[in-house]
C-alpha cells in the first residue's frame, strides 16, 4: 500500500500535506491556511481532492478550508470536540476513530493541549503521523487552551508509536527549537549533530519534515522531561515527569 506525500509550503512558516493513495487515486489534505498552493499542486499532478483532514482550529490552519471544499466538493474531518469552531465538518471524529483513505486505514488521536479538540492522524502501514501543532519537530505547540498535564499526556501517546514513524508538524520551526534544546542538554552530542543537519538543511531552503519519531525521542526536550539526565541538568531530580515538562515548556515561551 502505497501513500505518496506531497509537502506544500503556505503562508511564511506552515506545512500542509498532500496525501495520495496511489492504488485508488483518493487524495486528501491535511490542514488548509490557503486554498491556492493545494489547488496548484492538485491541478500540476492531475489529482482530485476527496477529503480535507483538519488538525485544530487555529486560523493558519484552516482559512483556506472553505475556498478549497467548495473548489473540489473534498468532505471535511475533524474532531467532533472541535466542531463547533471547525467549518461545517461532513466527518465528526474522535480519540480511537478509524477511517480510510482510499485502500489506507488512519487512526485518530486526541492530542489536546495546544487547543482543547486537537487531533492527529495516523497512518500505521504508512509509518506517518499528521500532528499539526502537538508533537512538532523537535518541539511542541505551545499550551494556548489546554493545561500542562494534558500537553504531557497526550505527547505520551506518541511513544506507543514505532520508532520508524515519521512525524509531519505544521511548521517550520524547527532551528528556533533546536536552539532552545541546546539550552536544555548542552553535553548531548545527538543535539550538537541534529542542529547541523537543521542548518544545514535550512541553508539550502529545504524542509526539515518530516522528522524521525525516534530522532524526537532522542532529542526533543518535550519528549524526554522524563530522563534522569534532563531532570539533573534542570535540578529537578525530585519532580515528577509532567512537572519537568512544564518547566520546559514555561522557559521555551519565555526564550
Amino acid at each position: 500500500m502505497a501513500l505518496e506525500i506531497i509537502t506544500l509550503p503556505c503562508l511564511s512558516d506552515n506545512y500542509v500535506y498532500l496525501l495520495h493513495d496511489d492504488e485508488t487515486g483518493t487524495t486528501a489534505v491535511v490542514d488548509c491556511p490557503e486554498a491556492a498552493p493545494v489547488l496548484a499542486a492538485l491541478e500540476s499532478r492531475g489529482w482530485s481532492l476527496d477529503m480535507i483532514l483538519i488538525t485544530h482550529h487555529h486560523w493558519d490552519h484552516i482559512d483556506g478550508v472553505a475556498d478549497l471544499a467548495k473548489a473540489t466538493g473534498a468532505k471535511l474531518i475533524g474532531a467532533k470536540a472541535d466542531a463547533h469552531r471547525l467549518p461545517p465538518l461532513d466527518t465528526e471524529v474522535s480519540e480511537g476513530d478509524r477511517l480510510q483513505l482510499g485502500n489506507l486505514n488512519f487512526e485518530v488521536l486526541d492530542v489536546s493541549g495546544h487547543t482543547v479538540g486537537h487531533v492527529a492522524y495516523v497512518f500505521h502501514k504508512a509509518l506517518a503521523v499528521f500532528t499539526g501543532d502537538s508533537l512538532m519537530a523537535w518541539g511542541c505547540g505551545r499550551v494556548f487552551e489546554g493545561t500542562m498535564d494534558m500537553m504531557w499526556h497526550s505527547l505520551q501517546k506518541f511513544h506507543s508509536l514505532p520508532r520508524a514513524m515519521n512525524v509531519y508538524s505544521g511548521h517550520e520551526y524547527t532551528l528556533s527549537n533546536g536552539k532552545f534544546a541546546l539550552t536544555i542538554e548542552p553535553e548531548n552530542d545527538s543535539l550538537h549533530q541534529r542542529m547541523a543537519e537543521t542548518e544545514a538543511a535550512r541553508a539550502k531552503g529545504e524542509p526539515t519534515v518530516p522528522s524521525g519519531l525516534g530522532l524526537e525521542l532522542a532529542t526533543n526536550p518535550f519528549m524526554r522531561a522524563g530522563h534522569i539526565k534532563v531532570k539533573t541538568a534542570l535540578g529537578m531530580l525530585d519532580a515528577t515527569d509532567a512537572e519537568v515538562f512544564a518547566e520546559i515548556r514555561t522557559r521555551k515561551d519565555n526564550f
